[in-house]
Parts: C-alpha cells; structure tokens; sequence
C-alpha cells in the first residue's frame, strides 16, 4: 500500500465521485478543471498504483483504451457496462467461476484468473434507442 499523497488523494475523491469509467485523459482533464494541479504522468502512475493495490477496476475499451473506476467492492467480481453512457455495475458471476475453473482444469492448470465484462444498454439509454 503506497502512501497517500495529496495526488493520490486527488485522484482517488475524483474516482470516489464517479460511477463510470474514465480513461486516465478524462481524469487529467477532470482534476485540472477543479483546480488541481497534477501532471497528466502522475495521473496514470497513480492509477496504476491504485490499480495494483486493489482501490480501482480497469478494462479496455472496445477502441483498447484502458479505462479506470473506484470499486465498491474489493472481492472477486465483474462489471456490465453500459456502451453508450459508460454507467458501471458490479455483478457476481458464479457460473462464471466454475466454467473458469473447470476449462483451466480439462487443460491441466491451476491457478486460473479470468476478467469478464460484460456490455450492454442500460435501462436509460435502451429507452432511447
């Protein structure tokens, strides 16, 4: 567990107030429109940082870009995300666990870690469409 700088501070209330993902860019630019100043560098070295100790969940965008939101939770879990709002969920996927352990098994490994995401529309924005 890294210290808690007032950088890292920053970025971890910006994340705190946010229920979607957002890329390290549009946390940059999020920060820097409320007055802190941070570096664009500092920005992704924290949230790799927050990443790595478990505070944020990471997944890549259809277009590849990594993207970054506070968990609510710290145990094992998944997210339905929205495609066009970008609004997040955290879901429980038992099925999911057993199909990854039992795939990793019928192939001899062991260990098996997996990340699923699923997309979608939410409720608000499949009215729309």
């Amino acid at each position: 567990m890294q210290r808690m700088t007032r950088q890292r501070s920053a970025v971890s209330d910006a994340l705190a107030g946010l229920d979607d993902f957002r890329s390290a860019q549009q946390l940059h630019e999020l920060l820097r429109g409320q007055g802190t100043e941070i570096g664009l560098a500092t920005v992704y070295r924290t949230l790799a940082s927050l990443a790595e100790d478990g505070v944020v969940d990471t997944l890549r965008t259809s277009e590849g870009e990594q993207v970054y939101r506070r968990c609510v939770r710290r145990s094992h879990h998944h997210h339905l995300v929205c495609r066009r709002c970008g609004k997040a969920v955290e879901i429980d996927g038992p099925g999911v666990e057993a199909w990854a352990e039992q795939v990793g098994s019928a192939y001899g490994f062991a260990d098996i870690e997996h990340t699923v995401e699923l997309t979608g529309l939410c409720a608000d924005c499949g009215k729309d469409s």
